[in-house]
């Protein structure tokens, strides 16, 4: 029994007790458990995804991955702290990290990206995001970190005139694209009631403005529940699902269905473009996305590097990418 349900116990009387509890579970998503006992079990989350980016004016299928854990954080530094027990208490900031990885094909050459991204463990706001992609054309680097009311942009590029650096300032409640797959599985309590819908502002993610071409800018979105669940089919199984719709400022659609039970899990994403494209992209580049829940497990996977933890994958729906 976790402190407030004991709490909850000796002061207030066994209706509170149940009271509390639940609300202690809902936390977390997971029956029986909050979201620090889900999350600070030594154990990452592994999602498999089956891909589908749409790169040059076709769909190109892959694979991703997300990967889920909590870890310490430098508030002075904005990276992981090597021990966090040496550091000085009030630099120490917990945050849960996301990083998502997409590998697909173009043609005779292939692309490999991650974003990661860093939120605050106890609210999920966005502190640090970076981004990198490799192709055989080359690398990009990127860098958004998030401090107080400003953000702070670095950009490196093996294109003429794409390396930069730049700050913006940040209005209250920003939420970053990518930050969805985190905001939206109501981890600590449901992000948007059935019917809801909040208008926050945004900020696209490195991925989709990579491929687009497009610069850094902070716009407008407005998301949206939808009232009834769907039930949706996808390689990992059959799923009740919430469903959540992005709109963008940018012109963009996203949808992206919630598993209803726990742990929660993003069991289907996709984006659509529903309106012109900015001045500012190159027609034809593509950047939009959508992914299918193929599998999933808890696992320490930086534990699991010996030969013959390739059949791990099969947990995720997914194969090793070089036999």
């Amino acid at each position: 029994m976790n402190a407030r349900c004991v709490a909850a116990v000796l002061v207030l009387g066994a209706a509170s007790f149940v009271a509390v509890c639940a609300s202690a579970r809902a936390e977390a998503g997971v029956p029986g458990s909050t979201f620090d006992e889900v999350w600070r079990d030594g154990r990452a989350e592994l999602d498999g995804y089956r891909l589908t980016v749409d790169r040059y004016g076709h769909p190109r299928t892959g694979r991703g991955v997300a990967i889920y854990v909590t870890e310490p954080f430098s508030r002075s530094r904005h990276v992981k702290l090597d021990d966090p027990a040496k550091a000085d208490p009030a630099d120490v900031l917990d945050v849960l990290k996301l990083n998502l990885v997409r590998s697909f094909q173009t043609g005779i050459y292939d692309y490999h990206t991650m974003v990661s991204l860093f939120v605050r463990a106890a609210d999920f706001a966005p502190v640090k995001v970076t981004f990198t992609s490799a192709e055989w054309c080359g690398q990009v680097y990127e860098q958004l970190d998030l401090v107080d009311t400003r953000l702070t942009a670095r950009y490196a590029s093996y294109f003429e005139g794409e390396s930069e650096s730049q700050t913006l300032d940040v209005p209250a409640g920003l939420v970053t694209e990518d930050d969805l797959f985190v905001l939206l599985r109501g981890l600590r309590g449901a992000y948007l009631a059935p019917g809801a819908s909040r208008k926050v502002p945004f900020v696209a993610s490195p991925f989709v403005r990579r491929l687009a071409h497009r610069p850094l800018a902070i716009g407008e979105a407005t998301i949206e529940r939808r009232v009834e669940p769907e039930t949706v089919t996808v390689p990992a199984g059959t799923f009740v699902s919430d469903v959540f719709v992005v709109s963008t400022s940018d012109g963009r659609e996203g949808r992206f269905w919630i598993e209803q039970p726990a742990p929660r899990r993003v069991v289907r994403w996709r984006w659509s473009r529903v309106a012109d494209a900015s001045p500012t992209d190159r027609p034809g580049l593509g950047g939009t996305d959508a992914g299918e829940l193929a599998g999933s497990t808890r696992e320490p996977y930086w534990k699991e590097h010996d030969p013959g933890d390739e059949a791990l994958l099969e947990r995720l729906g997914l194969k090793a990418a070089v036999e």
